[in-house]
């Protein structure tokens, strides 16, 4: 445990070195701070809280800029240490490689976590001190921010997964911003496609939710456009979500589960990575 938390330290205080948390502070806090005091103005018309619809903006944004800034904390974690000549002295430590793959990991995830917290927590104290908040309202963008950190974390494991697959730096780059247009933005242009293709109705509806659960940024999507009645209402979502019947302990364990899944397998590759 001790050598977890050394690791884990030792990635925030690099972090904060490089200006990563900041950067990511300030870029959190300034997409959330404008679309809680410039998204407000239809409250009144669709009889929503402003801090409703936030949460419905947001939850849209989020799921293109938190995977590609995961990606980019992470993706050289491992390979670049090896470049750099690093990673080996630091093996030389009495460490284990597992410990180095979940502690770099922890730090990197709390990194994201800080600034979460900051920036969109920030965010949140504004809406509630302009009276812009109630009590479910509140539900929904606690929800958000632990969804957030979820998916953000889902991607710092897919961009180790790349880190210790490839032997450098360039590469795990590109594969990075490989992996981000191919679950943000082609995965969901796919299935639409399949669906506009599906003119007979092959597919079943049980199908297209599998489809859906197969991406973390489409769970993602499912918790915080469907979780509340407002916000669902807000997004258009609200007959689609009771239709579907998704469960919330569901989709947290399967966010979980592109958590694990991907970080078990960067554990197995490092294993066996000769340096």
């Amino acid at each position: 445990m001790r050598a977890l938390v050394i690791l884990a330290g030792n990635e925030i205080r690099d972090g904060l070195r490089n200006r990563w948390v900041a950067a990511i502070i300030l870029l959190l806090a300034a997409l959330a701070l404008s679309l809680a005091l410039l998204g407000s103005a239809p409250s009144g018309t669709v009889q929503a809280t402003p801090m409703s619809i936030t949460v419905a903006s947001l939850a849209s944004l989020t799921v293109y800029l938190l995977p590609l800034i995961a990606l980019m904390l992470a993706f050289d974690a491992l390979v670049g240490e090896l470049e750099r000549g690093t990673l080996l002295l630091l093996l030389t430590y009495p460490v284990a490689r597992w410990q180095v793959v979940v502690g770099k990991f922890l730090g990197h995830s709390l990194i994201l976590l800080a600034a979460l917290l900051v920036g969109y927590g920030g965010a949140g104290l504004v809406l509630q001190f302009t009276g812009g908040a109630d009590a479910e309202s509140w539900i929904a963008y606690l929800v958000l921010m632990a969804s957030s950190w979820l998916l953000g974390s889902a991607f710092i494991a897919l961009g180790y997964l790349v880190s210790a697959l490839v032997r450098e730096r360039a590469t795990a780059a590109g594969v990075a911003v490989a992996l981000w247009l191919l679950f943000v933005v082609l995965y969901d242009l796919g299935l639409l496609g399949l669906l506009l293709a599906d003119t007979q109705q092959r597919l079943s509806p049980d199908l297209v939710a599998v489809l859906l659960l197969a991406n973390p940024t489409d769970i993602f999507r499912i918790i915080n456009l469907t979780g509340t009645e407002a916000v669902s209402l807000l997004a258009g979502m609200a007959e689609a979500g009771r239709a579907a019947g998704f469960q919330p302990a569901l989709l947290v364990a399967l966010l979980l589960g592109w958590v694990a899944l991907p970080l078990g397998l960067t554990v197995a590759r490092f294993q066996r990575i000769e340096l």
